[in-house]
This record gives structure tokens, sequence and C-alpha cells, in this order.
């Protein structure tokens, strides 16, 4: 069971779009590494300390792209497919959560 946005974000457990960023750098070129993304399309950065702790594991990205689905945040999987989706607040507590369930125990 994927935990989503309190309206449940259809998003989930389906293959994510090829996001594109302003720079050119799109949701394919970060998952190259075999890594998780997590996708923040806030200005608060507010997942950006979280996602730190599964740097070995994770990718964190920061901005806006063409399409954001009218979600805040993403959490993708290594296979490209979104494993959590939130609104417009992402809530870090729920994102920790999720983290561990899909990327386990955070790095010392």
């Amino acid at each position: 069971m994927a935990t989503t946005w309190a309206g449940g974000s259809p998003s989930v457990d389906c293959t994510a779009p090829d996001f594109r960023f302003s720079d050119g750098t799109s949701l394919g070129d970060l998952l190259r590494e075999g890594k998780g993304v997590a996708l923040d399309f806030t200005t608060g950065q507010s997942l950006q300390e979280t996602a730190a702790c599964w740097k070995d594991r994770m990718r964190y990205a920061l901005g806006p792209v063409g399409n954001d689905l009218g979600c805040g945040a993403l959490l993708i999987r290594p296979d490209g497919v979104v494993a959590w989706a939130e609104g417009r607040g992402p809530d870090p507590e729920t994102f920790w959560h999720t983290v561990i369930r899909w990327f386990g125990e955070p790095t010392p």
C-alpha cells in the first residue's frame, strides 16, 4: 500500500512521466544511476534534508517541470514507478516513512 496525499493520487503505482527540468535534465537522466528520485516541485525545499539521509540510494531533484501532475512532490522508485505523491505542501514526516518503506533505514 503506497502512501498518497489525502485525496489519493492516481499517479501512485504508475510509471512517472519523463519530467523535464528547466536545465534540460529529465527524470530518465536522474534514474540512470539505478537510484530512486525524490522530486520536489516546491520552492521551500522541505524534503531536501530528509532525502540527504538516503543519498546513497536516492537522488533529490528540485525545481519546476513542465507538468508536475498537480503534485508538490513525488518519490520515484528506481524502476520509474511513483511510490508516493503529495499535494502542494509535502509533509516531510509522511515522506520519511514512505522512504523507509521503499529504501530501508537511512544511512548513519
